[in-house]
């Protein structure tokens, strides 16, 4: 049975951290539902090879409709973080220990919810020194999968082995 996985993205997301992902986890029959600002918002990405329509405003939504949460890189978890009701939403997730997906800068939401502390985790070289300082195990790998449940992968080139380490935490 397909798991629900929430996404949480606004505008100038990495493109392909967002459709390589969704495409994987729909393709495992998965529901991937875009969570941002507002529903029926149309957000692009950093690259303008993506756009995406919000399926859900954040106060829409509830962590307990879903299985996963799902955080892309690139500019889009900066601009979420500065808003309490996503670092709300994120904590929940983490609280409940369900699976928490990130890559590039998608850690930088999970640093300003305060969940990062003795988890290990990665990201882009440019967030490792805020992980750290955060208190989490900064682990320099292309997957990097926490007893927690947060799977956490650096750059576009790690996807192929971050869609299937996603896909297979939700088997």
């Amino acid at each position: 049975m397909g798991k629900k996985v929430a996404t949480v993205i606004t505008k100038l997301f990495e493109d392909v951290e967002f459709t390589s992902p969704n495409e994987a986890l729909t393709e495992a029959g998965h529901e991937v539902v875009t969570i941002g600002f507002e529903a029926g918002e149309t957000v692009d990405g950093k690259k303008g090879e993506a756009s995406v329509t919000i399926d859900k405003g954040i106060d829409d939504v509830k962590p307990e409709d879903f299985d996963a949460l799902y955080i892309p890189g690139g500019f889009s978890p900066d601009q979420l973080r500065k808003d309490d009701r996503f670092l709300a939403f994120v904590k929940a997730f983490a609280n409940d220990q369900k699976p928490i997906f990130s890559i590039c800068h998608g850690p930088q939401l999970l640093i300003n919810a305060e969940v990062v502390k003795g988890k290990k985790l990665t990201s882009v070289k440019q967030v490792a020194i805020d992980l750290k300082n955060a208190g989490a195990d900064f682990i320099d790998a292309e997957v990097v999968t926490d007893d927690s449940g947060m799977i956490s992968s650096r750059t576009p080139d790690d996807l192929p082995a971050f869609n299937k380490a996603i896909v297979a935490a939700l088997d």
